[in-house]
């Protein structure tokens, strides 16, 4: 036994995780030893059961056995390093570069164990004696060891540091108090010491809140990747379950979904590690500075924490994440606009699609009112704001900035600047209506050329059965049917406007790559009532989302 007790070393029972002697020894099936509680740690931090060591895969959880003779192993090499530490500990050493040197040693200079802030000398273990013996040298201030104690003293008077002048912000001596800085305000170093220690501890504080913050931070952005994951995951199903059907003339179309799916994510995700990557380093630096002050916080010696205080009482700059967010990327409308192009085999699939794509975007559904400050004074407003038409009477109403005064139009009171939403409008018994959302900076004098570029995403419906949409120049749309109830869906992060046919679930059209920089209103528009054949109202409808 004691010739294999020469050939132990603490290497032989480190465990790979924790890099300290094994606690509690386990052995996997692959036959590597881990401490029992890091290797359940690291499988229930990962996703994948495997060993840190051989890499090899486990697909259930292994069950763990004690290693008995790794166990007592270990406890033999515990106990004799205990007993070499302890026999050790007795014999006084020699100091090495880097440690303080005893001042009173002659000859070979052992390592001092305390410095003395009253004789400015350090002390091996038999030179302090006295400090520990002496009635009157108890009373001197004994602190760990520190080179340079000469530092300590004032270099003008050459007397003891024991002041803070609060005026000046600076270590002084009993003369300076007297002579250079008699005006000034004094407390003893200990007093000022606590002062700046307890505002160190504010300042660790607020460093672990700022850590938190951007773990929490870092939790959101990888829930949201999560969701993207599922949105995606979603589309692609629905995406493969409808191009099945086309054979091989529609596998490119198929392909090319995926594809764009698959690059939304892929976008999302890269732009979720750099956020991840930017607050891990902020974590990193943060701890730093935290180390740095917890440091500075336990230190005994006065002078080091009030000269060291100014650089570390605040916490680093970092960048404000408070507005920073991954959202996922919006798929609704993808499966629909690729089969469109295929719609005598798809038009039962496509039915089926819009369908459910419908029921997610009811889901952002919002209550739209209408304004009166913005309306047409030729237009009627219902008193509850949801109805609208052309009147016979133009009303002398002010004419503010906010007003149309010239085509028969009206905004929604609210107003979007992020996220999605929806609104369904009545369209029924009429001949011509415009509808879509507007930006809250477009002219509203004079005529109005309804275009993006100006401000305007809109579609519209001409002479009873002709339906465009106003992308500048405007777009002739071919419907199966003429639609009751119109609903307007808008992703303004994903810069989307969809306008879908609600009762025939059937999309109209979509307004795809905008860039929407301010705030986006509803807009309506009744025209005229053409002599009663175009008098009814566009109504603002409940959105009632599918079963």
């Amino acid at each position: 036994m004691s010739a294999a007790s020469c050939l132990r070393s603490e290497d032989q029972f480190l465990c790979s995780i924790c890099l300290d002697v094994f606690t509690d020894p386990v052995t996997t099936s692959c036959g590597h030893n881990f401490c029992k509680n890091c290797i359940n740690e690291h499988w229930n931090s990962n996703d994948q059961y495997l060993c840190p060591m051989c890499k090899k895969v486990f697909y259930t959880r292994p069950e763990l056995h004690i290693n008995t003779f790794i166990s007592e192993m270990v406890s033999q090499f515990r106990q004799e390093a205990q007993q070499k530490a302890s026999s050790s500990s007795s014999e006084q050493q020699a100091a090495k570069p880097g440690e303080v040197p005893c001042d009173v040693c002659t000859g070979t200079k052992l390592k001092a164990l305390k410095s003395c802030l009253v004789c400015l000398t350090s002390y091996c273990e038999t030179h302090l004696e006295p400090h520990l013996t002496i009635s009157r040298l108890k009373r001197h201030q004994l602190m760990d060891p520190v080179e340079n104690l000469e530092d300590r003293m004032c270099m003008k008077h050459d007397k003891p540091l024991e002041l803070f002048c609060k005026t000046d912000q600076t270590c002084v001596c009993m003369l300076c108090s007297v002579l250079d800085h008699k005006t000034h305000e004094f407390v003893p170093l200990k007093e000022e010491y606590e002062g700046k220690k307890a505002e160190l501890g504010k300042t660790e504080a607020e460093i672990q809140q700022m850590i938190q913050q951007r773990r929490l931070k870092i939790q959101e952005i990888k829930h949201s990747v999560d969701l993207s994951q599922e949105a995606a995951d979603r589309e692609i199903a629905e995406g493969v379950q409808v191009f099945t059907v086309l054979k091989d003339s529609v596998e490119r179309s198929l392909n090319e979904l995926i594809e764009t799916t698959e690059e939304k994510q892929r976008t999302t995700e890269k732009q979720a590690e750099d956020f991840i990557k930017e607050l891990e380093q902020e974590i990193s630096e943060l701890k730093k500075r935290s180390s740095e002050v917890k440091q500075l916080s336990n230190s005994e010696d006065h002078l080091h924490l009030l000269q060291n205080f100014p650089s570390l009482k605040a916490a680093p700059p970092t960048k404000d994440w408070t507005e920073v967010s991954v959202r996922p990327p919006s798929y609704e409308g993808t499966v629909v606009r690729a089969v469109t192009q295929l719609e005598e085999t798809l038009s039962k699939e496509m039915k089926k699609l819009v369908e459910a794509e419908l029921k997610r975007i009811q889901q952002y559904a919002v209550d739209v009112t209408l304004d009166p400050d913005t309306a047409n004074p030729w237009l009627i407003l219902s008193d509850d704001g949801k109805q609208v038409n052309h009147g016979d009477v133009w009303k002398n109403l002010p004419d503010n900035p906010e007003r149309f005064s010239f085509f028969y139009c009206v905004l929604g009171k609210q107003s979007f600047s992020s996220g999605r939403f929806c609104f369904e409008v009545q369209v029924k018994g009429k001949t011509e209506w415009d509808l879509g959302v507007a930006r809250e900076s477009t002219n509203r004098k004079g005529k109005i050329t309804l275009r993006p570029e100006n401000g305007y995403w809109t579609i519209c419906l001409r002479n009873g059965n002709e339906y465009k949409a106003f992308a500048g120049p405007s777009v002739d749309l071919s419907l199966k049917s003429q639609p009751q109830k119109v609903g307007v869906f808008v992703d303004y992060e994903e810069g989307l406007v969809s306008f879908y046919d609600v009762d025939a679930a059937a999309l109209i059209c979509s307004f795809t790559g905008c860039s929407f920089t301010e705030k986006l209103h509803p807009y309506f528009c009744p025209r005229s009532n053409d002599g009663g054949k175009n008098s009814a109202p566009l109504i603002i409808c409940p959105v009632n989302q599918t079963a």
